[in-house]
């Protein structure tokens, strides 16, 4: 399976009703910020791994700590991010965008309508998610340094829906970086996205 129907089967049926009981939402907004999430997530995965040191240092986290069993527990994780447990998913977040997550959240709530003091714990429950949707794409693939952002790009273009978040997203992160790799893989994703609403 590929790693989008890896990630819409994890978080598929009764598992979006656990998340937004867990972020005290309703489902449907809950629903409509996971969909917003994602590519943001998928986005800055592969902004990170646009060249080989960061591809390297993603994939050395997915074989290390993320091999797909989390898929098999999603109510496990969603129980251990609530309460102060959620140092894992707070951790990945703080690797994927840094000093722009205050950004990237606010862009998420704006997309769906989620309040913004409800988007932070989603995220930190969606990013071990997204990890592990990868690591188990990675046994099934055999992904490398040289696709990863490929793959992950390929990812967020095909759950971007109609957002016009990508390049948002191009725009928080270009900000404390040179901005070459960043708009070579944003570029690739905002086209098929940048003209929707």
């Amino acid at each position: 399976m590929d790693l989008t129907g890896i990630l819409q089967d994890a978080l598929s049926g009764n598992n979006v009703s656990q998340i937004s009981q867990a972020i005290g939402a309703d489902e449907s907004s809950t629903s409509s910020a996971i969909q917003a999430a994602l590519p943001m997530l998928l986005g800055g995965l592969a902004n990170n791994s646009a060249n080989e040191e960061g591809a390297s240092g993603i994939l050395g986290a997915i074989d290390r700590d993320h091999d797909g069993s989390v898929l098999d527990d999603i109510g496990g994780l969603i129980a251990g991010n609530i309460g102060g447990g959620a140092g894992n998913g707070a951790g990945i977040l703080g690797h994927i965008f840094g000093g722009q997550q205050g950004g990237v959240e606010q862009a998420v709530s704006q997309a769906s309508g989620l309040d913004m003091n409800k988007i932070g714990p989603l995220l930190a429950i969606l990013a071990p998610i997204v990890m592990g949707a990868i690591g188990r794409a990675r046994q099934g693939g055999g992904v490398g340094t040289s696709d990863l952002g490929g793959l992950l790009g390929g990812a967020a273009q095909q759950m971007g829906g109609g957002a016009d978040l990508m390049g948002m997203l191009g725009g928080l992160l270009d900000r404390n970086r040179d901005g070459s790799a960043v708009d070579d893989v944003m570029g690739m994703i905002g086209g098929m996205l940048g003209g929707r609403r």
